[in-house]
């Protein structure tokens, strides 16, 4: 139904007021297609706005900065339930054999058992932390592919070669990249 014949010419539309709305070319641009085009770009934030090379450049540096970072936090996370399994080892092998219950080593043994138990108690929380932090910085990488810009892809993946060259060339790179 057309509603060409409708004319527009007798109302007043002093009245209605679009407030702080910038109505200027530098608005943020939001693309849900595939693009190379950096014109408007925002990533992620309105505040973090591509307004010409130098500043693409610039956020392509960061992107890398911030993905290779993601592999670092993996890799610390990693080193981290390394040396706790050591310290946990280190619990097993200092239990004395042969030991009897009225020993004077029982009460060494409920000590080491209570500071074991507070190793554990502490290690979920450092893992859990870790974990929380690695399930943020995924999406937030995942949000800066939403971009739909081609650089910004190339450099999340960018990042990433840099990130496993620098932080994990010893472990396996067949790990699953879904989000997180």
């Amino acid at each position: 139904m057309s509603h060409q014949h409708i004319s527009h010419d007798g109302m007043d539309h002093g009245g209605m007021d679009h407030g702080d709305m910038d109505h200027g070319g530098d608005q943020c641009s939001m693309n849900m297609l595939f693009t190379w085009s950096s014109k408007n770009l925002c990533i992620v934030f309105s505040q973090w706005h591509v307004k010409g090379p130098v500043s693409l450049i610039l956020s392509l540096l960061a992107i890398v900065a911030l993905t290779a970072g993601y592999e670092w936090v993996r890799s610390l996370s990693r080193k981290y339930e390394q040396s706790l399994a050591a310290r946990l080892q280190a619990f097993s092998a200092s239990r004395p054999t042969g030991s009897s219950p009225a020993d004077e080593s029982d009460s060494l043994l409920t000590a080491g058992k209570d500071a074991r138990l507070a190793l554990e108690r502490q290690s979920v929380v450092i893992k859990a932390a870790f974990y929380a932090l690695q399930i943020f910085y995924s999406f937030f990488i995942m949000l800066l592919f939403m971009t739909y810009n081609g650089w910004v892809m190339l450099a999340v993946a960018v990042g990433a070669f840099v990130g496993y060259i620098l932080f994990s060339p010893s472990s396996s790179s067949t790990k699953t990249m879904a989000c997180h």
